[in-house]
Parts: structure tokens; sequence; C-alpha cells
């Protein structure tokens, strides 16, 4: 008898379900489920564009809608029954904290904060905290080097002690309010196990080691001495974290009756300690010493791994090197772009080139194909949203230059894509210039599947082969490995993940292959992005930039046959 595991995704807009054949990696059923508050599941601000807030009540309708969707799907396979689901998983985005009281129930819950922003649940874009995040990599630097060796050497804006300082700063009300703050990759699974009381939460290694500071090498989150350098009310919020995180091969507890109810699934099957959505896409996909993969969303994050006795440089600019935050037995290492997908929704939507029809991404695409590499002689930088890596600054922004009377929509579309390439060829050049070598690239996520132009400007850019995962969904399929080894062999699961990514992944026959010419264009698009990259983005580069725009008007003449 087949035996299943599930799931669950919690995304930027919405939930996904997924239920998953542990023997071979067949997705029987899933169901999506988009939150309800807010813009597209998004509480903003619009006199503030770095908010960006969840109600965490969303989350908690989202599991039982999105699972029981998942279950009237997987109902329709031959032989399937709820009563063989054998564990579950969960994955989140982060760092998203949630301020919650003495019993792990959210703030916001409480009717003289029902429509209190700074109560819900502090969205991984959230940049508000951006002066913290300044102040605390200034701090570490002065006090606890070390902390900053570990997470790339600049705190940012997006991770938990930015965020839950400027809740201080800017809502002591709130602050004061909540007993302490939660992500929600571990506020889920222990509300699926009963586990909320503070004292009783298993704070996951993922977003601990790589948002908060975290790290076994100095006991556990950032000591007293340190945090209160930074303000004395956030001792208060230190004594309430543990000194222990754990890995997703842990289970934190099992699916109460309640919820198991609810759900319409076996009472006590056990429920894995959450990570991040981007990590368990890095599982679902297959990860393992030697390949990098590419979760391509809304933003991207870039995901390796390292055995835990390889001796690994600090590496400026990442988001982290942390024990076992992706897998059991490794360094996870982590990178990535605030805004991929933001960017091209943010043209489409907001700019609306050419209206609704002419302006579309499939029609901008068809357009933008049609254009060789470096024909509309335009250069973008990818940082609408910021710079996650390799520069961690939130306070830059994106620019397209090189424009002319008669530059139309698609070569702006795609001078954003080739932006964005060139920003991922920058973070593996880090990697690889600090001796991590990357010998595959595999790529994740819906644009990977959807959209094969950026794929091959992504090959061309890279000078490399890019392969896609077979599933289209690995962030649940890696939370639902999760599940199957939290469950272990005796009920039908995996006892580590080696044997689990063997069973449940898998890749494409469909390979994106580099087209020499196309790299050799790209080779000089990208030293003038390089260029522009360091201007713009590091206080060092000074040289006079003349050229530039000159350079651009030959490689598009060129281009053209001129």
């Amino acid at each position: 008898m087949s035996k299943y595991s599930i799931g669950l995704d919690y995304g930027t807009n919405s939930v996904r379900a997924l239920i998953v054949d542990v023997s071979n990696g067949e997705e029987i059923g899933t169901c999506v489920w988009d939150y309800e508050t807010g813009d597209a599941g998004i509480v903003t601000d619009g006199s503030d564009p770095n908010l960006a807030r969840q109600h965490p009540l969303d989350y908690v309708k989202g599991i039982e809608e999105s699972v029981k969707g998942a279950l009237a799907e997987a109902s329709s396979v031959a032989g399937f029954s709820p009563d063989d689901v054998i564990g579950v998983g969960v994955d989140t985005t982060g760092s998203t904290p949630l301020p919650v009281d003495e019993a792990g129930e959210p703030l916001v819950s409480q009717d003289r904060f029902s429509n209190v922003p700074a109560a819900m649940a502090w969205l991984w874009k959230d940049h508000t905290g951006h002066e913290e995040a300044a102040a605390v990599t200034a701090k570490a630097a002065e006090m606890r080097p070390e902390y900053l060796e570990k997470c790339g050497g600049t705190y940012s804006s997006e991770w938990y002690w930015s965020k839950v300082w400027h809740c201080l700063v800017s809502d002591p009300e709130i602050f004061d309010a909540a007993y302490t703050w939660v992500e929600i990759a571990d506020w889920i699974p222990a509300l699926l196990t009963g586990t909320t009381s503070p004292e009783s939460i298993k704070r996951c290694i993922c977003a601990a080691g790589h948002k908060a500071m975290f790290n076994p090498a100095w006991g556990g989150y950032p000591d007293e001495e340190f945090i209160g350098a930074l303000d004395e009310k956030l001792v208060r919020l230190r004594r309430t974290l543990p000194d222990e995180a754990y890995d997703v091969a842990d289970a934190v507890g099992n699916l109460t009756q309640e919820w198991a109810e609810k759900l319409g699934l076996p009472v006590g099957i056990p429920v894995a300690a959450g990570a991040f959505d981007a990590h368990l896409g890095g599982v679902g996909s297959g990860i393992k010493e030697g390949s990098l993969v590419k979760i391509i969303g809304t933003s991207t994050c870039d995901m390796a791994v390292a055995p835990l006795d390889a001796e690994l440089p600090d590496i400026p600019g990442l988001c982290g090197i942390v024990p076992e935050s992706i897998l059991p037995g490794c360094y996870g290492l982590e990178a990535g772009q605030s805004a991929v997908g933001d960017i091209f929704n943010w043209y489409v939507n907001k700019m609306q080139p050419g209206g609704e029809s002419a302006g579309s991404h499939e029609a901008l695409t068809a357009e933008a194909e049609k254009l060789k590499p470096g024909e509309s002689g335009l250069l973008a930088l990818d940082w609408n949203n910021g710079n996650r890596t390799v520069l961690v600054d939130q306070r830059l922004t994106g620019l397209v230059l090189g424009m002319t009377l008669h530059t139309a929509p698609a070569e702006i579309y795609r001078a954003l894509v080739e932006a964005t390439a060139f920003g991922a060829r920058t973070i593996i050049e880090r990697f690889e210039e600090y001796g991590v070598k990357i010998e595959r690239v595999i790529n994740c996520g819906g644009i990977s599947v959807k959209n094969p132009m950026v794929m091959q400007i992504y090959a061309d850019v890279m000078n490399r082969p890019l392969e896609i995962s077979r599933s289209t969904q690995t962030c649940a399929l890696g939370s639902a490995m999760a599940g199957a080894v939290v469950a272990g062999s005796g009920a039908g699961g995996h006892d580590n993940f080696a044997q689990a990514t063997a069973a449940m992944t898998g890749i494409l026959d469909k390979r994106f292959e580099p087209v020499a010419a196309n790299a050799d264009v790209y080779d000089r698009l990208y030293s003038l992005y390089k260029r522009l990259h360091d201007i713009f983005g590091t206080e060092e580069y000074a040289e006079n930039q003349y050229g530039v725009m000159k350079d651009l008007l030959n490689i598009r003449d060129q281009a053209r046959g001129k």
C-alpha cells in the first residue's frame, strides 16, 4: 500500500498543500488558497513603501482550506485514503516574525490590536527596519564581528532583529504587549501540534541561523550583552529565546486531535520542524554538494550545501552559512535577489506598457524573444526592491540606462530580464570566488517552467547549462519530504534525506544550453553591468564612466548589423 506525506508551502500571496507518494514522488493532490487580507494577501501602507505585513489568521484558515482541497483532489486516485498520510512538513517565507502573547496567540487576535499592522506578521519583504539593520551591523562590527562573518558581513532589514527593533522604536505599545516574537516557520508547525506556548515552541535552525544570528558556535542566539547594547528593552525578548534549534529531520510534535478532525487526517502523525520555502525548495530539487538550486519566483533564493567537515571561508554578501539549515549533516549556504518576478510584474501591472493586451507578460515575451542580445541598447540594474546579494543593501533602487525616443516596451522588458540574469551571475561568481565550486545549476519555481525565454537568457548570461526540477512545486515537495523523513521507514517513509531524495525528486529532460554567440555579447554587457553595480552599490568605485553609453550603442549597432 502506498504511503503519502503532505507539504504545506506558505508563499508571499498564498498557501499550497501538496500530497505526495513517498515511494516515487508522484504528486496526487494539490490545492492553492489565496490569502484574503490586504492586497494579494499583503497589508501595505501607501505612505511607506517599505511596509509589508500579513494577517496570521490567513495562515490558520489556509491550513484547512488547502489541505481539504488537496485531499479532495487526491481522493480520485485509486487506493488513496487519508489514513495513509504518515507525516507533514511546513515551509514559509522568512524572515516573517509574528508578535505573540504568553499563550503563543498572535497579538492581532486581540480586539485592541485587530487592525494594527504592527501586530501582524512582518513579511519577509518588509524593509521598514533598514535603519535598525544598519545599526545592528555597526554594533556587531564593534562588539561581535563573528556574528557578521556568518551572515555575509551585513545584517539585512529583511531579518528578525531589524524588524523587532523597528517595532520597539515605531510602535512600542505592540512591542511591550508581545511576550515573544516567533517566525511563522516555527509558529505553524507549533499550531498543528498544540505547542504554541512560547516555552514549548521548537524553533528551526533555518530561520534562527540565517535571519536571527543563531549559531551553535556561540551558544545560540546573540548574547544579552550584545542585544542590550542595541536597546535594553530587547533583552526581555532575548530571554524568551531558547539555546537550541532544530533541523527538518526533527519532529516538533504530533498532529493534534483537533487538527486531525478538522483536516480529516490521522491523529498523531508527526509534523517536521519548519524551514523557509527556498531552503526546502532546494531539498525538493535534489540539492547536494556541487549543485546550486535557484528558486525563481517573486524574488530568488540561491541554495548550496557543503559537508559539515568542509573548511568553508566566510563569504561576504551571503545571507548566511548555517549548519544543517537545508540538509542535516551539511552547511546551508543562502544567497538571492530581492526581486525578480516582482520586477516583471511591476513593469506589466504598474507601468502597463502598451495597454492590457499588448502589455501582458505573454505579449511582451513574444516581442522580446525577437530581439538579439544587445540589440535594444539598454542596460538595467535589478534593484527595484534593493539588493540582497552580494551588496546586502535595501536602500538601492532600479535603473534603466540607454533609452532613446525609439525605445519600445518589449526592449525594456527584455532589459529587465537580462538585469536579473546579470544579478544571478554575480551571485555564482561570488560563490566560486570563495572556493564553493558550482558544477550544476538546477532551477525551480514558476518562471523556470513558464518562460523559456528567461531561462535561455540566464543560460547565455551565465554561459553554463541550466537544468529544471521535475516538480513544479519544489518547496511543497521539500516539505513533504521532511514529513516522510520524520515519519521514518517504520511508517512507510524514509530514514534520511538521501533516501527521500533518491525516491522523490528528479530533473526534467529539457536543458537550456548556452549559445556561444549570445554568451560573447552578454560577456560585454555584463562587464558594463558590473561597472554600474560597483558605481551605485559600493563606496570605492570612482572611475569616470564616459564610455558606458557609448559602449552600449556600439553593442546595439553591432547586434543590428551596422
